[in-house]
């Protein structure tokens, strides 16, 4: 059985091997998961208020008074 040994008491090799095992164990790698500003201009966002079937313009139906 490993003696526990705190991580102040190890040596700076072994605080290192153990630094590197935990930065391995991450199962989706954080660097690429950027969220994007949403200062910035998307030209491929369409707009909030966009309805791609909207047929209000394309005829006119009057309305009986």
């Amino acid at each position: 059985m490993k003696q526990f040994v705190p991580r102040d008491k190890m040596s700076k090799r072994r605080r290192k091997m153990l630094d590197a095992e935990k930065r391995t164990l991450w199962q989706v790698n954080p660097t690429t998961k950027v969220i994007q500003s949403k200062k910035v201009y998307d030209r491929k966002k369409q707009p909030r208020n966009y309805e791609p079937y909207d047929f209000r313009g394309c005829f006119y139906l009057p309305q009986a008074m």
